[in-house]
């Protein structure tokens, strides 16, 4: 394709991402610096069209850009805008505040959502390495108590037990058996030792079973199999042209699975990189007519994804360059944490 024809289809994407309208050669000769008449442009996409790039939704009408259009915007054309330093500063102070890897996650999917205004997934992140910190109890009535499970990734786990009375010395020896059974451990070892703690001569089974099946009930959890998403509502914005897809994006994005797949799918493609898949190159038919926009994030060897979701008709150099701004200061605040 030539240099000017590639100029054509990224005057139509730019302007179609800003206006939803079909874009015609008049808007384009007023709007672009073309240096070609309108004749020249209307052959142009009349080419583009015959080629795949572009569509006409009705006779007379402008062109609208196809997802193969899309795709060689974002391959050839596309540049990644860079972010302002006051969006720099918001993204810093915003995660700096984060109190652990939970209030991380929360945090940067609620940015993610906010500065792109797509629908924002963030996986939660998880280390090969990483072993069980401390095992702390709480007593928060006379019989209600709340287990506390730290690793060493600094996530925080909470479960509510309910214990007959109880003395302040009988939690602390409890506790101090539990951190010497999974201190320092991995969480397969750790729930090993806690099952042997549970048949050990003098451990009282019937009294403090409870809070010992309360931690290995946490030790289970799969942390990398947990998301989060946010900003919904921002695919209403998208009006009547969006309107009939929005329903089985809303029931695709409820489907974890689908979504952990989909994340671990992009980023496999372009380890390191932002990764972009436009339309039918999500293999999941009812996000067909969405855009996934992938990053890795992470340090070392604690790793995750995140990324947006949106229409095709996104605005891809600025929802590229919020993706992976936001993953490098989410990978800098694991790696400070």
């Amino acid at each position: 394709m030539d240099e000017r024809k590639l100029k054509v289809l990224g005057a139509v994407v730019t302007d179609y991402v800003a206006t939803r309208e079909p874009v015609g050669s008049k808007a384009l000769v007023e709007r672009h610096s073309l240096g070609v008449s309108s004749a020249t442009i209307r052959n142009d996409m009349a080419m583009l069209e015959e080629e795949g790039y572009l569509v006409q939704p009705h006779t007379s009408a402008g062109r609208v850009p196809t997802d193969k259009g899309y795709r060689l915007f974002v391959d050839r054309l596309a540049t990644v805008k860079p972010l302002s330093a006051p969006e720099r500063r918001a993204i810093s102070s915003f995660l700096s505040g984060a109190v652990d890897v939970d209030d991380m996650v929360h945090r940067t999917v609620r940015l993610l959502a906010q500065l792109t205004r797509q629908v924002a997934i963030v996986q939660y992140p998880v280390s090969s390495s990483a072993t069980i910190r401390h095992v702390e109890i709480v007593g928060l009535s006379s019989d209600r108590l709340l287990v506390i499970l730290i690793d060493s990734t600094a996530r925080i786990d909470q479960y509510p037990v309910t214990l007959s009375e109880h003395s302040e010395e009988e939690l602390s020896e409890l506790r101090k058996i539990l951190n010497s059974a999974v201190g320092g451990r991995k969480p397969v070892d750790a729930d090993a030792a806690l099952a042997d703690l549970l048949t050990a001569p003098g451990f009282d089974r019937a009294r403090f079973g409870p809070i010992v099946e309360a931690v290995r009930t946490m030790l289970a959890n799969d942390p990398s199999e947990e998301l989060v998403v946010a900003g919904m509502p921002n695919l209403m914005r998208y009006g009547a042209s969006y309107e009939t897809a929005i329903m089985p994006v809303l029931d695709a994005l409820e489907e974890q699975v689908v979504l952990l797949r989909l994340l671990g799918d992009a980023v496999a493609e372009h380890p390191g990189e932002v990764s972009v898949r436009i339309g039918q190159e999500n293999p999941y038919v009812p996000l067909h007519g969405t855009s996934l926009v992938v990053s890795e994030y992470g340090f070392d060897e604690v790793w995750a994804s995140l990324g947006v979701v949106g229409p095709t008709s996104m605005d891809y150099p600025s929802t590229i360059s919020a993706v992976r701004a936001v993953a490098r200061y989410v990978g800098r605040f694991l790696a400070e944490g």
